[in-house]
């Protein structure tokens, strides 16, 4: 989804959202944010039959460390109906649904500098298929690696702890590498931009 010039109305979101929203200090962020969230409540309110504002949203703990700031979730009985995840970026939004834990992300194609330093991040095997690559095709490459990453972190809720992107290897070519226990789907979006959907299998 792509947002317009306009700060959409908050009227749906929770104090907390309010708040993370109110503190992006880009009106275009802002209203990505506040777009985004909103489009979120909505469809799982359709899903569980609830109002959009009384979905009640939570952190599951984090698998890693067990703190309370791993993979958001639907509070209560509603939260094993229906999981979600969200993503966005440079303008864009992406939100996935799933019946099992999912993870999505949503990344501009970053400069070529940017990618070269974040790819120090990847998995070495990775690391080398980008050096192998012509120097203009790194930063996609770079992108489609690092988004089918992040989806599948995003789905676990692990972050970067347990090794992150450095321990698992998807592949920076036109398909995702496989992995067993999970799919990787690359998610079609505009040009300059790379996404990904992971889900448990």
């Amino acid at each position: 989804m792509a947002t317009g010039g306009g700060w959409p109305a908050t009227s749906v979101l929770d104090e907390a959202e309010r708040r993370r929203a109110a503190a992006l200090r880009r009106p275009a962020d802002r209203a990505l944010y506040t777009a985004a969230h909103t489009a979120l409540r909505h469809l799982l309110g359709g899903y569980l039959g609830v109002e959009p504002s009384r979905v009640p949203l939570t952190r599951l703990p984090c698998p890693g460390c067990g703190g309370p700031h791993g993979r958001p979730a639907v509070a209560g009985a509603g939260g094993g109906a229906v999981h979600f995840s969200l993503s966005h970026s440079g303008g864009l939004a992406l939100l996935g649904l799933a019946a099992r834990p999912v993870g999505v992300d949503i990344e501009r194609v970053p400069a070529s500098r940017v990618a070269e330093d974040a790819a120090r991040a990847l998995h070495l095997t990775e690391q080398a298929e980008l050096a192998d690559l012509p120097a203009a095709s790194r930063p996609r490459a770079f992108a489609r690696c690092w988004t089918r990453t992040e989806a599948r972190l995003k789905a676990t809720g692990e972050g970067l702890s347990g090794g992150g992107p450095r321990a698992l290897y998807l592949g920076t070519g036109p398909r995702p590498a496989g992995l067993p226990g999970w799919r990787i789907d690359d998610v079609r979006v505009p040009e300059g931009y790379a996404a990904a959907c992971a889900v448990p299998r």
